[in-house]
């Protein structure tokens, strides 16, 4: 059975998401770019509320597991992301609904938030393959996600949202060279691992 913790590396710490993270969260997500290419729009303090409950509605369904992620740097939490689409059965999940402060883009952060979950996935869950995916209209994320060495899949028509997506995946097989290229990646960031 999958059972899910926190996970930390050297600047990030992924924090199980609960309802006394929408004020923090809520204070970073007030930036009118982090919406732009994300598929919905949180501009209120209810709304932000909205947005993780329905998340701990999805962790008690056993379907996602949210964390807030936290920034040791910066020392504040600066954005959200989880598992999702968890299926036990067929052995694996989803990486998404991810979004962070502005400040925090084009640092280490997202690299490190994706190795610490991917390497969670595949050696602690064994998990056979993890799906990440965004909307066509989203290059910034489609190149971050290209970077982390997920291959593409295809689009998925309206889908979620009224909009269209693309799906990238990398399974197990593919998970040994994937790591050392992240793990590569870290490293050229003035990273120790």
């Amino acid at each position: 059975m999958f059972s899910f913790t926190s996970l930390e590396g050297r600047r990030v710490k992924l924090v199980p998401l609960e309802l006394e993270h929408v004020r923090s969260l809520f204070e970073v997500a007030q930036e009118p770019e982090i919406w732009k290419q994300y598929p919905i729009t949180i501009e209120s303090h209810d709304q932000m509320q909205n947005f993780v409950m329905k998340a701990l509605e999805g962790l008690d369904r056993k379907e996602q597991y949210p964390f807030a992620v936290y920034d040791k740097e910066l020392n504040k939490f600066i954005g959200s992301t989880r598992y999702l689409r968890i299926s036990e059965a067929n052995n694996n999940l989803n990486i998404g609904s991810t979004w962070y402060n502005p400040i925090v883009w084009r640092t280490v952060v997202n690299t490190e938030t994706k190795y610490l979950m991917l390497v969670y996935a595949f050696e602690t869950l064994n998990v056979n393959r993890v799906e990440i995916i965004t909307t066509t209209e989203n290059y910034q994320s489609q190149k971050a996600i290209e970077r982390l060495g997920a291959i593409k899949e295809g689009i998925l028509r309206k889908k979620y949202h009224n909009l269209d997506y693309i799906i990238y995946s990398i399974i197990n097989d593919e998970w040994k060279e994937v790591k050392k290229r992240l793990e590569g990646k870290l490293e050229d960031a003035w990273y120790v691992i």
